[in-house]
């Protein structure tokens, strides 16, 4: 499992769309540890291009706060799970949370 945060200043960015970059996580799946954080820049805003460019980089799953109804539709044509309604925290604990059943996610933000 793979999973993908947008980030602005260390935390998760509500607008996943425009991010300065991306946390991946790689996750064992048997006992939910994370075993590798890599950090990528988000390239350059463009409507579609978000979904196959987590998708070329193994992104299975991604925690966002605010997602329109397209783009959620564009992940799951590419094989990402969306979780959406996540609030503004550090990266670390959404995984942990998500992990753990325990991610409290709100109000999706985004309506287009």
């Amino acid at each position: 499992m793979r999973i993908a945060l947008p980030v602005h200043d260390e935390r998760l960015c509500m607008h996943f769309g425009h991010c300065e970059k991306f946390a991946l996580y790689d996750i064992d799946e048997q006992t939910k540890a994370i075993l590798k954080k890599e950090e990528i820049p988000a390239p350059v805003h463009e409507p579609g291009l978000l979904p196959k460019w987590l998708h070329d980089r193994g992104a299975t799953v991604i925690i966002a706060g605010g997602m329109g109804s397209r783009a959620q539709q564009l992940f799951k044509e590419n094989g990402i799970s969306v979780v959406v309604g996540a609030p503004a925290e550090i990266p670390e604990k959404l995984v942990a949370d998500y992990l753990s059943g325990i991610l409290q996610s709100g109000e999706n933000i985004c309506d287009h």
